[in-house]
């Protein structure tokens, strides 16, 4: 016999499974928490199963008919919208909400350029994005929390569709006054390797960046680890060692108001690369489909080699 549920419980479900809490779901909602959690237990009990294991802290985790049910009723209310403006007549464009997941250390460079184009391009569309590390991102993916997420390569398992996106080549940069500061004139990594080197010490950036140096049998001279971006190029600027970055900016000054310069690697290296993930057991909507284009196109024309 067949269950009947409604879709307004599906969507009172998928906020609850996305903030995994009742009272923030319910403001989220504009509803009242009592009937928020009205509708969620009807819908497990038209479903027969437990859609989320109740913690002692009063928060929430979908069980694993649970996060069956995000897959599936993330498809089923993208086509009822669908079929609501085919029936009304209206435009079909796409409309309704997008989560997408970004790793946080890449976020301040490619975060805002989409966010305006995307949303231009798709008006009907609301976008958000949640900053996190690689293995948050990853286990986000796996309970539905979002869709899809920009990210590295590195660290995704076999479970993970992944899509390229972005290639980044990598760079050396020296404060002004360096001996080797010629951006024309590019230099091997050796001939850097006794001075004191600034590591960009972020999950996956700092792998990435040690490999390149075991890659040419190189032990680096690690005299700083820096977890922020704008801190790697600002020790660097003002003289207290060299660096590796992969991201350029459009300019070369840093917030100590000196300038770093930008230095070609004359070994080879590997670059590394920007993918759109998604959960390999999960269809990704129109949606989803739409803003991995979308990134695509945007991306490919950045200067980041």
């Amino acid at each position: 016999m067949a269950r009947s549920f409604t879709l307004i419980q599906l969507r009172y479900f998928m906020e609850v499974a996305r903030l995994e809490n009742m009272r923030a779901a319910a403001q989220s909602m504009n509803v009242t928490q009592s009937t928020l959690s009205a509708a969620v237990n009807q819908l497990e009990t038209d479903l027969e199963v437990a859609l989320f294991h109740r913690m002692s802290n009063r928060g929430l985790r979908l069980t694993e008919e649970g996060k069956r049910l995000v897959v599936g009723a993330r498809s089923l209310l993208e086509e009822a919208e669908l079929l609501q403006a085919t029936v009304s007549g209206q435009s079909q464009q796409l409309t309704g909400n997008l989560r997408v997941g970004i790793f946080a250390p890449i976020a301040p460079f490619i975060a805002p350029i989409l966010l305006k184009g995307f949303t231009k391009a798709f008006p009907g569309i609301s976008l958000s994005f949640i900053e996190a590390s690689q293995q948050v991102l990853l286990t986000a993916l796996q309970r539905g929390e979002c869709e899809i997420a920009l990210m590295y390569d590195l660290g995704v398992g076999a479970e993970f569709s992944m899509l390229p996106v972005e290639r980044i080549g990598a760079h050396i940069i020296l404060d002004e006054g360096h001996r080797l500061a010629d951006p024309a004139q590019p230099i091997h990594l050796s001939q850097l390797k006794d001075e004191p080197f600034v590591l960009l010490d972020q999950e996956h950036s700092r792998e990435y960046f040690l490999r390149i140096f075991s890659s040419l049998s190189i032990r680096p001279n690690i005299r700083y680890l820096v977890t922020g971006y704008e801190t790697v190029r600002s020790y660097v600027a003002i003289g207290l060692g060299y660096s590796i970055l992969n991201r350029k900016l459009g300019h070369d000054v840093t917030y100590t108001g000196k300038t770093v310069v930008r230095v070609p690697i004359a070994d080879p290296v590997q670059p590394i690369d920007i993918v759109v993930a998604s959960a390999r057991d999960q269809p990704m909507s129109r949606k989803a489909q739409a803003f991995s284009e979308f990134a695509i196109v945007s991306l490919s024309g950045l200067d980041t080699v």
